[in-house]
């Protein structure tokens, strides 16, 4: 399997999927929208959107690229955690929170359109992922899938929300007000900050695929594990990497005085974790009945990967 070529082609397919739920830019309200679709379409690596198309494939989602019947029920989830996962990239680059002018190589939603804009920006995708995420509905065919939709509903909202990223976001504004941050603090402000919304895809596309709730708990675990690993890994690259390559101003961490992972536990110990916690992640993965291979080597990508 060339992973290169399989991921080129499933983020084509997900930029599909997204701009098929995009909203239209009419109406009074032109300026939000615009500046929604502006931070929606500007790229990246669409990991979660690909980590719950996957989850879904490997528990009976067999065929579900663009003409698929099957594809449907999944397809505006997939869309709307793309959503939520830009809205919250919007609020991080505002003044108030990171103050970042670059996001994925070009700049942020408030330089182009303006403090107040970008907010109502992020409030806007927010708001619109729910009601794209509802359009399953209209795609379930029988009260299984109808319930199907409803607990991925449930499971979306949860991970956004107070109990999962937004409270790890509080906890992380919290932690910049203070001198020192404890490694547990810093921990739950990964597992919820970042984490929860990658439990989120994996366990969403297993429910709306048929998997059995001790399944979906495995893939829970998984995803903190992978979550974890990921913002480790950023708070890495932070340090080790350049603007060109990572695409947003490098040691922002530092300028911001943001104690990350690297910084209480060092650079040998946090490339260490890194490993460790990927390789539980697929392990757990590995474990399961249909093995998804490809959803096995992504997330060995992200221990090497560059931004």
């Amino acid at each position: 399997m060339n992973l290169q070529n399989e991921m080129t082609d499933r983020v084509t397919y997900i930029e599909e999927v997204i701009k098929k739920y995009l909203p239209a830019e009419e109406g009074l309200q032109k300026s939000v929208i615009q500046a929604m679709n502006y931070s929606l379409l500007a790229g990246g690596k669409r990991l979660r959107p690909m980590l719950m198309q996957e989850s879904y494939r490997m528990f009976g989602g067999e065929n579900i690229y663009r003409d698929s019947e099957r594809g449907k029920l999944v397809e505006p989830f997939m869309a709307a955690m793309e959503m939520i996962h830009t809205y919250s990239l919007v609020h991080d680059d505002l003044p108030a929170m990171d103050n970042d002018e670059y996001r994925r190589g070009r700049k942020t939603t408030h330089v182009v359109y303006g403090e107040a804009m970008a907010i109502l920006a992020g409030d806007g995708l927010l708001n619109f992922a729910f009601e794209t995420a509802c359009k399953a509905f209209r795609e379930a065919k029988n009260p299984e899938e109808y319930a199907r939709v409803g607990r991925a509903m449930e499971i979306l909202a949860g991970k956004a929300g107070v109990y999962g990223m937004l409270g790890g976001q509080v906890a992380d504004v919290e932690a910049e007000e203070k001198d020192t941050v404890s490694s547990d603090t810093l921990l739950f402000i990964h597992e919820n900050k970042t984490a929860a919304m990658i439990e989120s895809c994996l366990m969403i596309g297993a429910v709306l695929a048929g998997a059995e709730e001790d399944e979906v708990r495995l893939l829970e675990k998984a995803g903190s594990n992978i979550g974890v690993a990921f913002q480790i890994q950023d708070d890495i690259l932070d340090i080790t990497s350049t603007l060109e390559v990572l695409g947003k101003p490098i040691g922002s961490d530092e300028k911001n005085h943001k104690q990350t992972y690297v910084s209480i536990h060092g650079m040998e110990q946090s490339k260490a974790d890194v490993k460790r916690l990927s390789e539980e992640a697929i392990t757990i993965l590995a474990s399961f009945q249909r093995r998804n291979e490809y959803l096995e080597q992504l997330v060995e990508q992200l221990i090497s990967r560059k931004k």
